[in-house]
């Protein structure tokens, strides 16, 4: 297909519009003392603290995603729509209103808060309440990218698997998993970089606690007020960090093609 000359132009209006801002804070950064700035034991302790609870939510994206996409792409059922306009409501849900949702539902005056209290279980503002707040904003991720990448394979080698006799879970884990591994792994790279930038759900539901709660977007906001610089180094740290995201879910798609 020929694209029409005009389209070029509104084309370069909106990569300008996303490349100038990122152009304009890295303009901003104080490259003589860039590493000095992210790795200062604040900024050190909230990464690291970042890629633990995102690399735990990604798997639990994948516990409980793979199962929900399978449901969703491969079985009929009714009330299955609304079902899934639920399961990605995160995805346009503002992360504050998800945060207080799960404040209502694991805090202390909870829905389950005092099942959680009997269990002798502190969910909300400690490092598992991160790991739930990225898990409820990641997850959809995963859901629509392994539901795309079923419904594109089809069932043609599913059915022929069961005709020879094959059970539903060989079926799953011989025939079905291997044709969309390309769909998990883009699946799990976009939950984990979700996951590594989530703040909204997170500052609600689990609080600022340094070593504790207190992730890579949380300790940009902080820096912001107390050192511009600090907060500009680590805003890159995560651009790179999405840049390179980015680059794996495609390189990922482009082999599965």
């Amino acid at each position: 297909m020929q694209v029409p000359r005009w389209v070029f132009i509104p084309a370069a209006v909106g990569a300008a519009f996303i490349v100038l801002p990122l152009v304009a804070m890295a303009s901003r950064v104080d490259w003589n003392s860039f590493f000095s700035l992210i790795s200062s034991d604040s900024s050190r302790t909230a990464l690291l603290l970042s890629l633990r609870t995102s690399a735990v939510s990604t798997v639990l994206c994948v516990l409980l995603g793979v199962p929900m996409a399978l449901v969703l792409a491969r079985t009929t059922f009714r009330g299955q729509s609304l079902l899934r306009s639920l399961v990605l409501l995160p995805l346009v849900l503002p992360p504050v209103v998800g945060g207080i949702a799960l404040l209502y539902t694991f805090g202390r005056k909870g829905l389950l808060g005092e099942t959680v209290d009997v269990l002798g279980l502190q969910i909300a503002f400690s490092t598992t309440a991160v790991v739930i707040a990225q898990t409820f904003v990641a997850l959809p991720f995963m859901v629509v990218s392994l539901e795309g990448a079923l419904r594109t394979a089809g069932e043609r080698y599913e059915v022929v698997a069961a005709t020879l006799g094959a059970r539903p879970t060989t079926v799953l884990r011989r025939v079905t998993l291997p044709v969309v591994l390309p769909g998990l792994a883009a699946g799990a790279v976009l939950s984990f970089s979700r996951a590594l930038g989530e703040f909204g759900a997170t500052i609600t539901f689990a609080g600022s606690l340094e070593g504790v709660t207190r992730t890579l977007p949380l300790e940009i906001y902080l820096q912001r007020e107390v050192d511009p610089d600090a907060a500009v180094a680590l805003s890159l740290v995560l651009v790179v960090v999405a840049v390179l995201v980015i680059g794996l879910v495609r390189g990922t798609r482009s082999s599965a093609l």
